[in-house]
């Protein structure tokens, strides 16, 4: 039987991974022309810049979200997009909703639709979840520590989506009170959100 060619072994890679960016096929020793190849042919494309999927590919509820975190995989989702990923409240973002290092350079995000905000320390360590999308590791806040975030940036979001929040996910059962004052703590917002969380109880 004939060996695979480039393109075909390229192809074949592309419908096994989901969602790819060059640098996903290095290892294959695959240079991007041979992606940009399938892109012209019409077999493969692109639903981010720098990202490339098999033309027919089906993107899922959260598909934003895979693309997102395909070019940006170090950063977070959060705050409003987060809330919708875990079903709370009704906001339903037109951007995906993405933390990063406070010290990180600049991202070029020309072609994503991103809104970018800075965290610092635990702020942007603790209480993140992985979920596997489209091939693509997402990583996203926790119920509890999205409400913590949206009460911080409250000025961003707005202080009735994050009470809103709140009450959804505690009538659901997706947060503890004690998660919800550890990551108010975190957040350095425990004094803003414990009037809230006493009338809960």
């Amino acid at each position: 039987m004939a060996a695979m060619t480039k393109t075909e072994q390229t192809l074949k890679l592309v419908k096994r991974m989901g969602l790819v960016r060059p640098k996903d096929l290095s290892q294959h020793r695959i240079p991007v022309i041979y992606l940009r190849r399938l892109v012209q042919r019409g077999q493969l494309v692109q639903p981010a810049r720098g990202v490339y999927a098999v033309a027919g590919h089906k993107p899922t509820m959260h598909h934003s979200l895979a693309a997102v975190s395909k070019r940006i995989p170090r950063g977070v989702v959060c705050l409003i997009s987060a809330l919708a990923f875990h079903e709370i409240g009704t906001q339903l973002p037109s951007v995906v909703w993405l933390a990063i290092n406070q010290r990180s350079r600049p991202l070029v995000t020309k072609g994503l639709p991103v809104k970018i905000v800075r965290f610092s320390g635990q702020a942007l360590t603790e209480g993140i979840q992985e979920h596997k999308i489209e091939g693509a590791t997402v990583r996203v806040t926790n119920p509890a520590k999205t409400i913590a975030d949206c009460f911080k940036f409250r000025n961003k979001v707005g202080l009735d989506v994050a009470l809103e929040a709140l009450r959804d996910a505690w009538r659901k059962r997706k947060v503890t009170m004690a998660d919800l004052y550890r990551f108010a703590k975190i957040d350095r917002v425990t004094n803003v959100m414990r009037p809230y969380l006493e009338m809960l109880t």
